[in-house]
Parts: C-alpha cells; sequence; structure tokens
C-alpha cells in the first residue's frame, strides 16, 4: 500500500513546527496526480541522457501524453553562461533568456517544444533559493540542513514545473553520473520524490554503459553492474536499465546485468549507436521501453491509439527521408572550438534538418581559424561547398574568420554568419568594400580607426557576466523586398547572446557600399541580418542572432536551408529545385500524410 501524499503534504502545511516532513509545492499540486521518469547515468558521464530521455519523451508524447522535461546540473553556476564551450559544450539559450545547458536544445528539438527557466536547474539555483529563504525567516526558525530543506527545494522545483506545464509526465534527468558528490542530494531527492508522490508516480531509469575491449572482443558488463548497485545503495532501485554499447547488448549480458539490479530481463534493453538521434525513438518503441514506463506509471488510460498512429507516422516520413539522401555537399565550419564538437551541436542539428529537407547528406570541414591567413583560406576552403563563421568571444581567430568571409564573399562561396560571424562579416566589408582600412570591432582593438562594431549602449554600464548580455527571444523587423522577407516575412522571432552591434553612424556608408541591412530591431538601430543581393552573390547571410537554437526535424530554419540549398547548387550546377524557405510545419505535415 502507497503513502497518502495529501495526508502529507497537508500535515507538513498545517502543522510545520510538529512534524519531520517538509513538502514544499506550488499552490494546486496533488501528489500522485503528475507521474515523473527520473533518468540517471552510471558507469561514465556522456553517454547521452539527454538524447535518451528526450527520445523516451517523444514515445510518450506520441501517445497523447504532455511531457515536460528539466535538467538538473550539479554544478554551483547559476547558468550556464560563463562556462567554457572546451568544458561543457555549446550554451543553449532559451526564447526567455535562460543561458542552460545543450541538453534542453536536445529536449526542444525532440519535442518540438520552446522551454523556459522552469526546465533547466542547478545547483547554484537550488542553493540561492534556500539561502534566501532561511535570510527571510522562511524556515520559521528551524535549522536548514540538507535533510530535508535542499531535497525538499528539489522537488519543489519539480512541482512547479508540473504545475505550470500540466504535464502528464515530468521527465527528469540528472546530469553526471551516480557517484558524483554533487549529485548525492539529487539522487536522495529522488529517492524522497517517489516516497511522497506514492506508488506507480515515479519510474526509475538507470543508463548504463556496456564495455567492449577490443583486445578482448566481447561485451563486459561488470562496470555496470557495480554502477547499478551504486545507485541501489543510495535507495533507489531501477525499474528499467538501458543499456549503452556501441552494438546491440548481447542476451547474457543483459541476464547477467538483469540478475544482479533486480529488474526483469524483459525491462533491460539495448541501446546501441545508431546512424542519427532521430532514429532513437524508433529504436526505443520497437524494444519496448514506452510500454515498460506505460505500465510502471499506470498510465493506460490516458494513451491515445490514433494520435499514436498519425503522429508516428510522420516522424516515419521524416526518418524515411533522413536515410534516403541521393546527394552529398561539404559545408565548412570556420571556428576556434573545432577540437569540441558539442560547442557546435546546435548548428550541426540544424545543418542534419535543412540537408533532410532538401535530400542531401550534409558533410562537415572542421576548420580551425586561428591558423588561417588570407593567404591560406583558399586552400582552407578549396574542398567545401558552402561555410559557416559561427558565434564566439574574444580576439582568437577573429582574423582567420575574416580572411574565410573575403574568401567566401569575393568567390561566391554560399556563406552564414552567426552573431560574432556577422559582426566578423560587417568588418571585412568595411576593410575591403568601404576601405576603412584597420576597421575592427571595440572587443578586439579598443582603439582602433573605425569601430564599426561597439558595445551596445545598455551594457556599458555593466560589471558582472553572468546572465547580463542580451538574451533569448526578440521580435525582428524584416525589409521588403530582400532575401530575408522571402524566408520570414514583415516580422520573425529570433534568439540572441551578444553584447556588441553595428555602430551606427557606419551603418548608411555600410549600405551605400552594397551591404544590405534586411533586419532590425523594432525599438532601436540595432541591425540583425545582413545580405549582398543575390545578383552579386548566390548567398551571403548573416545575423546577430542564433537561428540554429530554433530549428527543428520538422520545420528546418530558413538561414540554414538557403546556405545549404546554395551548397547543392555549387556541388551540382544542373540542380535547379525551387526552394520553399518556409516549409510545411508539423501539423500540415501530419495532415498530409494523414490525407495521402
Amino acid at each position: 500500500m502507497g503513502i497518502d501524499g495529501d495526508k502529507l503534504l497537508n500535515s507538513a502545511r498545517e502543522r510545520p513546527d510538529q512534524t519531520e516532513f517538509y513538502m514544499p509545492s506550488p499552490a494546486g499540486y496533488r501528489p500522485g496526480q503528475c507521474k515523473y521518469v527520473v533518468v540517471l547515468g552510471t558507469v561514465m558521464s556522456g553517454l547521452g541522457k539527454g538524447i535518451f530521455s528526450s527520445s523516451l519523451a517523444k514515445c510518450l508524447q506520441d501517445k497523447g501524453l504532455s511531457v515536460a522535461p528539466i535538467k538538473l546540473e550539479g554544478y554551483l553556476n547559476v547558468d550556464s553562461g560563463t562556462l567554457n564551450p572546451y568544458r561543457h559544450g555549446e550554451v543553449f539559450v532559451l526564447d526567455d533568456g535562460t543561458e542552460c545547458d545543450m541538453d534542453l536544445g536536445t529536449y526542444e528539438r525532440m519535442l518540438d517544444q520552446d522551454l523556459s527557466r522552469l526546465n533547466f536547474c542547478t545547483s547554484g539555483q537550488i542553493y540561492r533559493r534556500v539561502l534566501d529563504r532561511e535570510r527571510t525567516g522562511g524556515y520559521l526558525g528551524r535549522d536548514v540542513q540538507m535533510i530535508p530543506h535542499v531535497t525538499g527545494e528539489v522537488m519543489n522545483r519539480l512541482r512547479e514545473l508540473a504545475v505550470a506545464s500540466q504535464a502528464d509526465v515530468v521527465f527528469v534527468e540528472i546530469g553526471g553520473t551516480v557517484g558524483d558528490v554533487e549529485n548525492a542530494y539529487y539522487i536522495e531527492a529522488m529517492r524522497q520524490l517517489a516516497f511522497e508522490e506514492g506508488e506507480h508516480s515515479v519510474c526509475f531509469v538507470a543508463l548504463t554503459y556496456v564495455l567492449e575491449p577490443n583486445i578482448l572482443g566481447e561485451q563486459k558488463s561488470k562496470a555496470a553492474q557495480l554502477g547499478i548497485r551504486q545507485l541501489m545503495e543510495c535507495g533507489i532501485q531501477p525499474h528499467i536499465i538501458a543499456c549503452r554499447a556501441e552494438n546491440p547488448v548481447t542476451k547474457q549480458v543483459r541476464e547477467k546485468i538483469a540478475l544482479f539490479s533486480n529488474v526483469p530481463m524483459e525491462r533491460v534493453f539495448s541501446m546501441h549507436d545508431c546512424e542519427s538521434v532521430y532514429l532513437i525513438p524508433d529504436m526505443l518503441r520497437a524494444a519496448g521501453y514506452d510500454r515498460a514506463v506505460i505500465e510502471r506509471l499506470k498510465l493506460e488510460e490516458r494513451v491515445d491509439a490514433e494520435e499514436e498512429r498519425r503522429r508516428r507516422e510522420v516522424w516515419s516520413d521524416y526518418t524515411r527521408r533522413l536515410k534516403s539522401v541521393a546527394r552529398h555537399v561539404t559545408v565548412g565550419i570556420t571556428g576556434k572550438y573545432t577540437a569540441v564538437r558539442d560547442a557546435y551541436a546546435s548548428i550541426i542539428k540544424a545543418l542534419e534538418h535543412a540537408g533532410v529537407h532538401l535530400g542531401v547528406k550534409v558533410h562537415l570541414s572542421w576548420i580551425d581559424t586561428t591558423e588561417v591567413t588570407d593567404e591560406t583560406a583558399a586552400q582552407c576552403l578549396a574542398q567545401v561547398h558552402g561555410m559557416i563563421v559561427p558565434g564566439a568571444f574574444g580576439t582568437r581567430g577573429a582574423e582567420g574568420k575574416i580572411a574565410c568571409l573575403k574568401h567566401a564573399r569575393s568567390t561566391g562561396l554560399p556563406c552564414l554568419g552567426i552573431c560574432y560571424g556577422f559582426q566578423m562579416a560587417v568588418i571585412e566589408f568595411a576593410r575591403n568594400v568601404c576601405a576603412m582600412e584597420g576597421a575592427n570591432s571595440d572587443e578586439i582593438d579598443p582603439d582602433c580607426r573605425y569601430p564599426v562594431i561597439t558595445l551596445l549602449p545598455e551594457q556599458k554600464k555593466i560589471e558582472g557576466l553572468g546572465g547580463t548580455m542580451r538574451l533569448g527571444g526578440h521580435n525582428v523587423v524584416v525589409r521588403e523586398g530582400t532575401l530575408a522577407y522571402r524566408m520570414f516575412g514583415p516580422q520573425v522571432r529570433l534568439r540572441f547572446r551578444h553584447r556588441y552591434e553595428v555602430e551606427p553612424r557606419y551603418i548608411a556608408p555600410l549600405e551605400a557600399a552594397g551591404m544590405i541591412f534586411s533586419g532590425r530591431s523594432p525599438h532601436a538601430e540595432i541591425m540583425h541580418l545582413l545580405e549582398l543581393s543575390q545578383n552579386v552573390h548566390p548567398y551571403y547571410f548573416a545575423t546577430q542572432a542564433h537561428p540554429e537554437l530554433t530549428s527543428r526535424p520538422m520545420s528546418p530554419q530558413p538561414m540554414f536551408l538557403g546556405l545549404v540549398y546554395a551548397a547543392l547548387k555549387r556541388a551540382y550546377p544542373d540542380y535547379d529545385a525551387p526552394l520553399d524557405y518556409r516549409p510545411a510545419t508539423e501539423t500540415q505535415r501530419e495532415i498530409s500524410v494523414a490525407e495521402s
């Protein structure tokens, strides 16, 4: 028999000074109404918990259930904004301006949802809320402890998301692995959550790793067994085990893991490598992950079989196109973090989305701009059909990016500049077309003669770094008669993360020389989009925004569509299919598939 969560909650609320239970929760919350799937990692980090969790969430979403993800990070940073891409991959920015972990991008793309600050939590946020509450007397004189107050705050965050999203199931991903010191209180909070919410309210999924050393030629499960045992020592009995491996995990290995974990053999699954993350939902469905979660959480009555059939047909249409590409192009990524592919995770996915839509496989060429010069740019870009100059900060690699942009502009190589790449495109054009010798950015050379890129006015009074940039979604007014207008119409909403802008006094001379600023802020003279006329260049486009953050499998971002299309025409001169910059939405695709 499960506990009565409502009775516990009422006791904690009515007589907080006479009970050991501490259950902070938002108004309207009822224990057991929302279900939780908790995904934890063992053995090692980097196994793809975010990809797995988002794929499993999509399987339930396709069944007609509403889902909401949350990522719990152990580090003490308040957000991901100050993290170096070399250490933690890209910083993903949500529409509300939250700077968060790249896994939030995986959730947005897989679930086709715009997430918010409620979907991301760090230890820094948890401790800040606890300490702020203590300073204002919020604990009624009690000594504030890790249990129940800090763990209670973790559960409070999950419950806030449950109420705000009205989700049937909240997916909780805990970063890192079991055994990490900073994760201990998160794991304890999940144990308490299962106790307080009652039977069949929480499903624990352990993602583990099965080793397959080349020297042995067989799979070894001991590390997986020990990792799961460590989880059980924390008081958590997994209900499902997902075994990551390079190749399908053998029946013998799964039997060993089942024996040592008390998990039935039919709920120990193989999750081996596949060509694309967008094939994983079908892999999970075929293995029975979704059925196992539904059974554990007693959600059978909420499943909509007709909705599932319709949504699976749409997704299957996408994966069929993903696997049946007929052409190939190469796009160069000209950046300074090229040694860490995760630094450009969303760009990689945006190119994949555009490629699937156009029936082309996009191969990537990684070009470190710290070594590129005007003399070597042509050689570095000789084998690519298009290039991207991605976002960055600081001076390292800047001149190499400018050299690449000069080559692309002067030779007709399709090019897309993103954020810092937008700024470098302005600098290159000012130097080599407008004859502004030494033109630069205040960030790179504060004493340059032509500071065509300068600090945003509101940034000049800011001293701190964390969360102080121009962040999140902003509307952009688009100039009629431009390529941008063909892409978006009169207005578009894009996501930003920057401190610098085009210096307003140089806008007129730049435009007089042929640069087209086709998108700007509706409230200030801040340039957001630039392009060259297609009469002089097949595709030369740049944006101060980060368009990669809003690309989705079913609705590829138009700027990436334009780049891949131009690259395709460069690689295959006889290719003449027209391009629709605004492809059908997922809903329109569902209608089309249903009609066919």
